[in-house]
């Protein structure tokens, strides 16, 4: 598909939450967060902040970047893991904060969970090829902060908050860009791996209460999900890179979900990389579910680890428990 990244985003929330603090609200000895986490630091919303309005901000960063104004956009997508509110769709609140409120231009949402921003990077692309959009705006905001179970240390202390967001367009015939390819595959089995039951109409407020309440943190049996994930990834990185018509020679950078520190020194011994060429942030921003994606290219990009013309791989895994993956020229 001839369609290129034309500007990347990123935003950052406000409060700086270091893995020293986490040890001291759990009572665990000092060094305990990072050294189980691999993670030195990671960011909270405050109060104030929302996801829509983080949003907002990593989108014009991203439509800077690429030397548009809002209003040459043509479609607005939300891909996060979580919405602000039930209803609307958190694009709608995007486009309002970007001052579109009046504008008419479409906006919706896909949903992934933590591959959200591939399954809209995926969908959007075929859009932009086939002529139905110009230019797109792909935006992922998480607070993940907002519901993290208190008394889980092993599992809140991987994620942080945060926004990445891209603007993507037709490329011309002489342009580098291409989307090589793309796969996904979903694993229902694991459906309760990951998840957070309330919220839905699965767990009904108005019938029980407290199950609602107890239903409204993120629940994540880690070792389970991450024994699936390891089995099923090998093969599936392999499909992926069929699809693409690659091998992983000539793959330039590889930039995954920052799902884990486990997770991703896997991934390295898996595919044998050398240790610059695998994307991670996940020291500084820890799992931001489906913003660590368009967040690590993002650090990839403006840190010239990724420049024009150079191939490469998104790879992920999100709830589901499912796999996605994007292969491109840059």
């Amino acid at each position: 598909m001839s369609v290129q990244i034309l500007g990347t985003g990123e935003h950052v929330p406000r409060r700086c939450v270091s893995s020293s603090e986490l040890d001291a609200r759990w009572n665990k000895p000092s060094g305990w967060t990072q050294r189980h986490a691999g993670i030195a630091r990671r960011y909270y919303a405050d109060a104030g902040e929302t996801t829509s309005g983080m949003a907002a901000q990593a989108a014009e960063a991203a439509l800077r970047a690429a030397g548009l104004a809002p209003d040459q956009l043509d479609c607005i997508v939300s891909a996060c893991s979580v919405m602000e509110q039930a209803i609307p769709c958190s694009a709608a609140l995007i486009q309002r904060q970007l001052g579109l409120g009046e504008s008419g231009i479409p906006a919706f949402d896909i949903n992934a969970t933590c591959l959200s921003f591939l399954a809209a990077l995926d969908t959007l692309s075929m859009a932009v090829d086939a002529g139905r959009y110009r230019r797109v705006l792909i935006v992922s905001s998480e607070i993940a902060s907002a519901g993290l179970p208190e008394d889980d240390a092993e599992t809140s202390m991987l994620f942080g908050d945060g926004a990445g967001a891209v603007v993507i367009g037709a490329c011309a015939d002489e342009g580098p860009g291409r989307i090589l390819g793309t796969h996904f595959e979903t694993y229902g089995v694991g459906a309760e791996l990951c998840q957070v039951r309330a919220g839905g109409t699965r767990i009904r407020p108005r019938e029980d209460m407290q199950a609602f309440l107890d239903g409204a943190c993120f629940q994540m049996r880690g070792r389970q999900t991450y024994r699936m994930a390891a089995q099923r990834l090998p093969a599936f990185i392999a499909r992926l890179f069929e699809r693409a018509g690659v091998s992983l020679e000539g793959i330039d950078r590889i930039i995954p979900h920052q799902a884990s520190a486990k997770a991703l020194t896997h991934l390295q011994a898996l595919l044998k990389l050398p240790t610059d060429h695998l994307v991670r942030t996940l020291g500084e921003r820890g799992n931001q579910m489906a913003a660590s994606i368009p967040v690590a290219l993002h650090h990839a990009v403006t840190t010239e680890r990724v420049k024009r013309g150079d191939t490469i791989a998104l790879i992920g895994s999100g709830a589901g428990l499912s796999f996605g993956g994007a292969v491109l020229t840059y």
